[in-house]
């Protein structure tokens, strides 16, 4: 691959004036013109032409969303990371140059950029900054998207650029390979004006791209070294399974003995060692291919275990089962099981999620996809109202009977109660404070998971915090400044929308995305209408037990009133009322008499109003909108909350329009306080 020889190309003044006029000729269609450009310009002026660049445009596009970026910026953390000291370095050996350096992801979107502030200003001219993609598809011939094109190190100047706009630009590039395999994963790019133009730019910015490859391979071996030691100590417990193991990139780095036969009986092939990554099982993709199903066809879900060591995903272990063995069950991943603690059982692994009764398919996809979700040690949001099982769901996601599971509610608590819990505090941090001080929450679940219930009420000022004990694995106590390690798994719910929190300013973004690696919504029980007679035949034989009853089964009358009412409680309303009706039954049947009062009305609720009034009951729009406010909040029983989800209209929205008509609940007859 030919590179530019800066000092050959452009020592003659001329030589710009003669690139502009091939470009002037290549654009008339004269392909002729081309004979004086060199091959590597050739070659990238044709592609742009054949991806129907404009060569009038004068910037690259406009930058992703703020939103976008965030992601992206997350999904190449290493990079980031890797490359940050070189960075830094470059603000101030580039300062007063002229220059910038830039790095890109393998899209040629800008990640991050340092040097001379005038020549960054220069550059927003031309959307040169942050959340730009500057590939040749979108930006034509420049030395981040032409080094990506063409795999090399490239040097761009001047009128060389397709488009008009960027010619007054010098730019140099070269692709960042990653060391276990050579795959691209970056661009680094020094850029200027025309006049910034210097022989050693390329050789700068190749010398620094090593640098960080260097700092990379001292990163890939740690973990490798992590990785074979995990296959030393737990490789022999798959017994005569066939297994493979495979780096956090997808790449096999061991098997065992019994590995081919059970692969070949599989329907796949692994040439080992000459094999290939598999994309599909790299740490940061699998979660999302288990959920699509995009793993290799030879690959079932049931057969990988992530292996996960102080938070950090390491890589994959596929079991495969031996073709002797192929219908009998596989040991199941450790997360997702928990160790019975019967007697007669000791050793017994059993289902984490056994707690959650249903029988709603949906719910079960949901249960699935936690099973998936507890393999890895990723942060997980549990959306649902109150009483769905959010904590169930933590708990089974958790499934570990050695590790701890601390639980904290961050509603209802003051600020400052919610900091010292969360934190914990110093000897004589405040007036009252627990001599020798008190460990946190956080602490308290080192090596295990931290549940943080109700997230969404934590107030907006200790985000912050919260975010970066998740960033550097490190908690301060109240009043101390000595940062302690904590290695922990996080499990947050929430009733809220957080995305409209974010949007409103209420909750930061940065630590949505940090605790929403993945989630899950838990649906209510009003959207589960088959759940309920199972759950409550569920609780009526574990409160009848309770009180040393006999079984007894729900009759179809108190079943179908269940089923009418509305459940804003959910499941844990549906518990309570079953507890209370076992109470009041005075060891009898449950009928639905023993049911609370309002439920009385539950069967009004779900009916549908009439059509239509008779004509002379409604001589106006207004009378009729009053009429029907009136038979509605009837029919709830004076639930206002319910009256409004009934009449699909905000509840603030339903006392405006009470207060207008004059009436109260006091007014409506059949309404009860």
């Amino acid at each position: 691959m030919e590179i530019l020889d800066p000092h050959q190309m452009f020592s003659d003044p001329g030589k710009d004036a003669s690139v502009m006029y091939s470009w002037e000729r290549f654009l008339s269609g004269d392909g002729s013109a081309t004979n004086a450009l060199r091959d590597l310009v050739n070659a990238s002026w044709q592609r742009c032409q054949d991806a129907n660049v404009d060569p009038t445009q004068h910037a690259g596009p406009h930058p992703v969303s703020e939103q976008d970026f965030f992601l992206l910026r997350e999904r190449q953390r290493e990079l980031l990371e890797v490359s940050a000291p070189m960075m830094a370095s470059a603000r101030d050996f580039l300062a007063e140059t002229g220059t910038m350096m830039v790095l890109a992801d393998t899209n040629c979107t800008i990640l991050t950029m340092e040097g001379d502030t005038p020549a960054k200003d220069s550059a927003e001219s031309i959307c040169l900054v942050p959340g730009v993609t500057w590939s040749e598809r979108f930006c034509g011939t420049n030395a981040i998207g032409t080094a990506l094109a063409v795999g090399q190190p490239v040097q761009i100047h001047s009128a060389e650029h397709y488009c008009a706009g960027i010619k007054r630009w010098t730019c140099s590039a070269t692709v960042i390979r990653h060391p276990t395999d050579g795959e691209i994963i970056g661009v680094l790019d020094i850029s200027g004006l025309s006049q910034t133009f210097s022989r050693q730019s390329l050789a700068l910015v190749v010398a620094t791209a090593n640098r960080i490859e260097s700092r990379l391979t001292i990163g890939e071996m740690e973990r490798r070294y992590r990785l074979l030691n995990h296959w030393a100590q737990h490789g022999a417990s798959v017994g005569n399974q066939g297994a493979v193991l495979f780096d956090r990139r997808g790449l096999p780095i061991q098997i065992n003995e019994h590995a081919h036969a059970a692969i070949h009986a599989a329907g796949g092939t692994l040439e080992w060692p000459t094999s290939r990554r598999i994309p599909e099982l790299a740490a940061g993709t699998l979660r999302r291919n288990l959920a699509r199903g995009t793993i290799p066809s030879w690959i079932q879900p049931q057969w990988i275990e992530p292996i996960i060591e102080r938070g950090e995903n390491l890589g994959t272990l596929v079991v495969i089962p031996s073709p002797g063995t192929r219908s009998g069950a596989l040991r199941p991943p450790v997360r997702a099981a928990q160790t019975s603690g019967d007697g007669a059982g000791e050793g017994r692994e059993v289902d984490a999620f056994a707690g959650i009764i249903t029988s709603d398919p949906a719910m079960q996809a949901i249960i699935a996809k936690a099973r998936q979700i507890a393999r890895a040690k990723a942060s997980v949001l549990l959306l649902g109202e109150t009483g769905v099982g959010k904590e169930e769901f933590a708990r089974g996601i958790h499934a570990s009977a050695a590790a701890p599971f601390v639980v904290l509610n961050c509603g209802g608590l003051s600020r400052e109660l919610l900091a010292s819990e969360l934190f914990g505090y110093a000897d004589g941090a405040f007036t009252g404070a627990r001599k020798g001080g008190m460990a946190g929450k956080i602490e308290a679940a080192d090596g295990g998971t931290l549940f943080l219930d109700e997230i969404g009420e934590m107030p907006l000022d200790m985000q912050p915090h919260l975010l970066r004990v998740l960033e550097q694995g490190e908690v301060c106590r109240l009043g101390e400044t000595t940062p302690r390690k904590v290695n922990f798994h996080l499990i947050a719910a929430t009733h809220r929308d957080l995305r409209q929190e974010v949007a409103g300013g209420r909750f930061r973004m940065d630590l949505y995305y940090r605790i929403a690696v993945t989630s899950l919504r838990i649906p209510p029980l009003r959207e589960r209408k088959g759940d309920i007679a199972t759950l409550a035949q569920y609780f009526l034989d574990h409160f009848r037990a309770k009180q040393g009853l006999k079984p007894a089964v729900l009759s179809p009358a108190v079943i179908r009133q269940l089923e009418c009412n509305a459940w804003e409680g959910n499941v844990r309303e549906l518990r309570n009322v079953i507890e209370s009706a076992v109470l009041v039954s005075d060891g009898g049947a449950v009928t639905c008499a023993d049911l609370p009062a309002e439920m009385a009305h539950a069967e009004a609720l779900v009916a549908p109003p009439p059509a239509h009034a008779p004509e002379s009951d409604i001589p106006s729009i207004a009378q009729g909108e009053r009429a029907l406010i009136q038979r509605t909040v009837a029919a709830t029983g004076g639930n206002l909350t319910l009256a409004a989800r009934q009449l699909n209209i905000a509840k603030s929205t339903l006392y405006a329009k009470m207060q207008r008509y004059g009436l109260s609940r006091d007014t409506i007859r059949g309404v009860r306080d």
